[in-house]
C-alpha cells in the first residue's frame, strides 16, 4: 500500500437518537444515527406486518371463481 493516501483508521462511539451507543471502527471522527438494532421495530419485534393494500383480499376475490370452478370439478 502507498504511504500517505489512506485515511486514519480510529475507533470511535456512535450515538444513536434514542442513546444507544455503539463502539466500532470507522475513519470518520464521530458518528451519529437516527436507528440502531436496539430502536430499529425489525430487530426488537415490535413490528407488525400490515397489509395496507388489502392485497390477500385482492387476491381472493380475483380468484374466487377460479377456486369454487376446481372445487366443483374436484367433488
Amino acid at each position: 500500500m502507498k504511504e500517505g493516501i489512506h485515511p486514519e483508521y480510529q475507533k470511535i462511539t456512535a450515538h444513536c437518537a434514542c442513546g444507544n451507543t455503539v463502539e466500532l471502527g470507522s475513519v470518520n471522527k464521530e458518528m451519529k444515527v437516527e436507528i440502531c438494532s436496539a430502536c430499529h421495530p425489525f430487530f426488537t419485534g415490535k413490528q407488525k406486518l400490515v397489509d395496507t393494500a388489502g392485497r390477500i383480499e385482492k387476491f381472493k376475490q380475483r380468484y374466487a371463481q377460479h377456486y369454487a370452478k376446481v372445487a366443483k370439478e374436484k367433488g
